[in-house]
């Protein structure tokens, strides 16, 4: 199964290079489009007309212009790197080379950033380097959802102890199974 990327741009001349250039390059996965930042996070949410994962399934990877209609590229991957669950690979895919916006990109979870080449025929590297990184050496990280949920009900007794944060681990793995935080960041029944 081919994984699908996310493509969010709202240029749809932009859209056709990248298409022909990843095309040109040999890449078959599937290329969802959304054309503004609230489109994408409808897409990535599956809410409204994305709610088929079937048609919209969720990508490996989420190209994202900075300057987009109604929902910025950076409130996007603000967004996206505040959701539970998700470890969507984010590489913004920008004609902005200012080093502001790549330090602001970078400082909220950016994998990458890829400065779009003026000249349509640059592209082809662009959609070589996307192919070679990210879709073929790239290891993502695991998907939470993907984890093996925990079956029935746990209890859990806490004496009092001076803690605001509790972390819980699966048994035999490292991996997190919650975390349990008390109001006020005391544990219950604290002073």
């Amino acid at each position: 199964m081919l994984h699908t990327i996310l493509q969010v741009e709202d240029d749809p001349n932009d859209v056709f290079l990248f298409e022909h250039a990843m095309r040109k390059v040999g890449v078959v996965n599937p290329i969802q489009v959304a054309t503004d930042g609230q489109q994408a996070i409808d897409y990535l949410n599956g809410v409204g007309r994305f709610s088929d994962r079937k048609l919209f399934p969720l990508p490996c990877l989420v190209l994202l212009d900075l300057k987009l209609p109604y929902v910025m590229g950076l409130d996007v991957l603000k967004w996206i790197r505040g959701q539970t669950g998700t470890s969507r690979v984010v590489v913004l895919l920008s004609a902005s080379g200012q080093e502001t916006d790549i330090a602001a990109a970078y400082r909220l979870g950016a994998n990458g950033f890829l400065i779009k080449p003026s000249e349509a025929s640059k592209l082809q590297d662009i959609a070589r380097s996307i192919r070679d990184y990210w879709l073929i050496q790239n290891t993502p990280p695991p998907e939470m959802s993907s984890q093996v949920p925990m079956e029935g009900t746990v209890s859990l007794e806490i004496a009092p102890a001076n803690f605001s944060t509790l972390s819980i681990t699966r048994r035999g793995t490292d991996k997190p199974a919650g975390e349990l935080t008390t109001r006020n960041g005391r544990p219950k029944g604290g002073s």
